[in-house]
């Protein structure tokens, strides 16, 4: 609630006193969305720092401030020597405007996405922008009050106004009076309570509102706020006269903490990601897993065909036999031009992939599910380990676990002439056409990388870039295989045999045709071409 009407009320009159007379003395910005003015009475001074990103609007009030030599400029020349009169704020908005004796105006805007600042030599006159490109700005004015009727108590209005939007659950409420007094109230069982009840209720906050008793530094949802109420984890608590000693302690504090704050919530939400992300996996196997059970497999055909073969005439599309697994009758297609033997041969072929699918399918189902365990057990390690509660510790625990952020795909993704993927910290590289994977292989590729190409088919090389000391993990390989599948021509195939092989053993001949080696050694595996990294594209 620092930028919060009720706040901004409190705190307009303590600059008041504070400020009458003196005078600007320096403006200028040293660093991206920051205005510091600094102001003196000719013995004493006093810094305004307005935080003017869109993230973190505020007004900073910092005791002392070092104006760096270089890398500074200068801001609203004619400002400077200007006197303060008098510190408002706009009625039931999140602006406040310092007011000179000589007229001028100085206007901190501080709305969460377009915060800004605005200065008028003259209540009339041509606006002076921070944020230039807000040119609406130029013509912000405080909104006019609607007058209450006479029978109206001075609460009356605003409170039946917070009533309505209570009740009819709005997810945005009235600009004044924001989030914290409605989670407040609920707090104190406003959802349960009779009519009456809530009625005082809500006037018991506006009242509190109006004229804090305290200011509370407090923790909410993994975010340091300003409140005017005890709501979270209450960390400081400030008299209800002094709003600019907790203004001077909420900004900083806020700020150290946010890295904290921000760095928290991206490592939940990645593993979070993961988590789900293998137990969707591990589900999908386990089904395809069931369904290769509970279907005749290719063998079970084969051996019908073989042990029938006496009966099959010559050119027949189907046969219909008795299945002597099951006592039932089966019908077998097949195809005309081909002899029997030849379709059991490459059924018998098909069964043993099937069973590398089914051991494949087993060790992918124990892997995604170890994923999601060790996910789910470092979320709950973010919320028992003391360390974790500074960004030093953190940054470390995160280090151990491998949960470094990688933002390197999207840099390499601007820099390298290949589709860039990455997963786990470990960056994929796909070539787009042929001549482009002669040079992803012949130039790019080191030959401690892995390289993975669909087997037997035309299609797109695939890299895996080394990291020393770090073997590959089976998950980052298994999805290079399904992009080697998914660009190459079994795209539409159930199932994909890919080569994965180190790049020292992946030659290219003398003459071959761009796009064209020759690997020496390899392994063999089998997934269902796809790309897993839709959202990365």
């Amino acid at each position: 609630m620092h930028t919060n009407y009720y706040f901004l009320r409190q705190l307009a009159p303590a600059l008041t006193e504070r400020l009458r007379g003196y005078r600007v003395a320096v403006c200028f910005t040293q660093e991206k969305d920051e205005l510091v003015i600094g102001l003196t009475n000719g013995t004493a001074e006093f810094w305004l720092k307005a935080q003017l990103g869109a993230n973190f609007p505020a007004l900073a009030l910092p005791e002392t401030f070092q104006r760096a030599r270089a890398n500074s400029v200068d801001l609203f020349p004619d400002m400077l020597g200007e006197q303060v009169e008098t510190v408002a704020a706009w009625p039931q908005d999140r602006v406040v405007q310092l007011n000179f004796r000589s007229g001028a105006r100085l206007v901190f805007k501080l709305y969460g996405p377009r915060p800004n600042a605005i200065f008028r030599i003259a209540p009339d006159g041509k606006a002076q922008l921070f944020h230039q490109k807000l040119l609406a700005d130029a013509d912000l004015r405080p909104q006019a009050q609607p007058t209450p009727p006479p029978a109206e108590t001075p609460n009356s209005s605003e409170s039946a106004q917070f009533v309505k939007s209570v009740k009819s659950a709005v997810p945005k409420l009235p600009p004044p009076l924001a989030d914290l007094p409605l989670r407040y109230l609920r707090q104190q069982g406003y959802d349960e309570a009779p009519s009456e009840t809530k009625t005082r209720q809500v006037n018991q906050v506006l009242a509190q509102l109006e004229k804090p008793a305290h200011y509370y530094l407090i923790q909410l949802d993994g975010r340091t706020r300003l409140s005017l109420l005890p709501i979270g984890e209450v960390l400081e608590t400030f008299a209800g006269d002094d709003p600019v000693a907790a203004l001077r302690r909420f900004v900083p504090m806020a700020l150290g903490r946010r890295a904290l704050e921000m760095e928290t919530k991206q490592l939940r939400q990645l593993l979070e990601r993961r988590a789900a992300e293998a137990d969707t996996a591990a589900a999908h196997a386990r089904q395809r897993l069931h369904a290769l059970a509970h279907e005749a497999g290719y063998r079970h055909t084969a051996d019908l065909i073989m042990a029938n073969l006496h009966a099959i005439p010559a050119g027949a599309t189907q046969i219909e036999v008795v299945d002597f697994y099951t006592n039932l009758p089966r019908l077998i297609k097949l195809k005309r031009t081909e002899k029997p033997q030849f379709t059991a041969e490459n059924l018998y072929r098909k069964g043993k992939n099937q069973q590398i699918e089914e051991r494949q399918l087993t060790e992918r189902i124990a892997r995604r599910e170890a994923e999601a365990l060790s996910a789910l057990e470092r979320l709950e390690d973010m919320d028992t380990q003391p360390a974790l509660a500074e960004l030093r510790g953190l940054r470390t625990w995160r280090k151990q676990h491998g949960l470094d952020p990688t933002p390197t795909a999207a840099k390499a993704a601007t820099e390298l002439p290949f589709k860039v993927f990455e997963d786990r910290g470990f960056t994929i590289l796909v070539g787009r056409n042929a001549v482009n994977n002669d040079l992803l292989t012949q130039k790019y590729a080191h030959k401690d990388d892995l390289w993975l190409h669909a087997k037997d088919v035309t299609g797109s090389h695939v890299v895996i870039r080394h990291k020393a000391g770090q073997p590959v993990p089976e998950p980052v390989v298994e999805h290079a295989a399904m992009l080697a599948g998914w660009y190459s021509r079994r795209q539409h195939d159930t199932l994909c045999p890919v080569t994965v092989t180190p790049k020292k053993f992946v030659r290219k001949p003398k003459g071959a045709l761009p796009g064209q080696v020759v690997v020496e050694r390899e392994r063999v595996v089998l997934v269902k071409p796809g790309n897993p990294f839709d959202a990365q594209q």
